[in-house]
């Protein structure tokens, strides 16, 4: 397997140092919202740091090019290692993926209004796809959209409801899908909006995203043609552009939250005695953790694994359910075991320790549940056993 560069371990090596050094003790700070997410004061104050640490946006190079997916896969894992990393250094989800597509896909006019300002660590972003279940929208099936858009004019106009948006609250930059005539659409908008309008931010299993996961109304939403992605009809083929590496890129950021549990549930199992000796030393609690060294490594081969795919070019589809399958189940694992080992700790704020397993749980739902992934898998077997036996 392909090593990575002598480049991603340097800077991978000053994100962890400031992880560590300047992060880690923000994790605590009682600047945070309702349901527990860092305010946006807090996120940009650690920003200011980790720009005069030079971290910030590590993986978007100066000249505005972007690490290989393999570099980004080390240099992510290394931000994750406090869940205000990412926030720090701004490599979170959903800015991280969407600084991706605006790169890869956005005009020169886009990417100096929406993508700049992201990149420069300045504005927080919001991509509105996913719809209320109970109205039959759309969810891990993103034909089930019923949010619409219609030209009028030099615009387009935008009405529908969506759930589950990360980050809207409190975001500058937006990322809408909607369906036309032709088919799916993506625009770029500024936010706040008046004809976006935030319904309800609920509590959820996590609390690492400032913001939330807001359900808002889309009413009568006009939008300059010249701020679509492309063609109308072209969505879905931009949300395959962005779906793969940002798949991955949330394997990376847990997979070293994941590492930082362990650590500290490894760190407890030593100083910790019980019936005569220290936890570690017995035989279960020892298990536990080599345990988590095995699901650590195999996350870590299967995130580098498919970065490597992405990096020649393809769109990863399949490799990038097998990568989020494997990874999100095993850091799950990880997860519950530092809980365990660390007892009526673990189940305590007072270390990230309980956080983690909470963020974990709710990534094995997030970017496609572990069974949509194996169902889509299972779809590609049938496809190819077809093709092979004529079927």
């Amino acid at each position: 397997m392909k090593m990575t560069t002598q480049r991603a371990l340097e800077i991978g090596a000053r994100v962890e140092a400031f992880v560590r050094d300047v992060v880690i003790p923000h994790e605590t700070d009682p600047r945070r919202d309702h349901h527990g997410a860092p305010l946006d004061d807090l996120v940009m104050e650690m920003r200011e740091k980790a720009r005069a640490a030079g971290v910030l946006t590590p993986h978007v190079l100066p000249d505005g090019g972007h690490l290989t997916q393999l570099e980004t896969a080390y240099v992510l894992q290394k931000s994750g290692l406090s869940p205000l990393g990412p926030l720090a250094v701004n490599t979170m989800a959903p800015d991280e993926g969407n600084m991706y597509l605006l790169g890869k896909v956005g005009s020169p006019e886009i990417k100096e209004r929406f993508l700049k300002p992201l990149v420069e660590g300045r504005a927080r972003s919001a991509f509105f796809m996913t719809e209320p279940a109970l109205e039959g929208g759309a969810g891990s099936d993103p034909s089930m959209m019923q949010t619409t858009c219609r030209p009028d004019g030099n615009h387009w106009v935008i009405n529908g409801r969506k759930a589950f948006i990360t980050g809207a609250e409190g975001a500058k930059v937006g990322i809408v899908m909607a369906k036309a005539d032709e088919g799916a659409c993506m625009f770029l908008v500024d936010l706040p909006n008046p004809a976006i309008r935030i319904e309800h931010v609920p509590n959820t299993i996590d609390s690492s995203m400032p913001g939330g996961h807001a359900t808002v109304v889309i009413d009568n939403l006009r939008v300059p043609a010249d701020q679509m992605l492309g063609e109308a009809g072209e969505g879905f083929k931009y949300a395959q552009i962005r779906l793969s590496p940002a798949r991955l890129s949330h394997c990376m950021r847990w997979h070293g939250c994941c590492q930082r549990a362990h650590e500290i549930a490894t760190d407890y199992a030593n100083r910790r005695h019980a019936f005569g000796k220290a936890l570690i030393d017995h035989e279960g609690v020892g298990f536990m953790l080599a345990e988590n060294l095995i699901d650590l490594k195999q996350a870590e081969l299967m995130i580098q694994w498919c970065a490597q795919v992405l990096d020649t070019g393809s769109l990863g589809t399949a490799e990038s359910s097998m990568a989020k399958v494997a990874v999100s189940e095993a850091l799950m694992r990880i997860a519950d075991r530092c809980v365990q080992v660390m007892g009526g700790r673990g189940v305590t704020d007072h270390t990230i320790v309980e956080q983690v397993f909470r963020e974990v749980r709710a990534f094995r739902i997030y970017d496609g549940p572990t069974e949509v992934h194996k169902w889509s898998l299972a779809k590609k077997i049938k496809r190819e056993w077809k093709a092979e036996n004529g079927g």
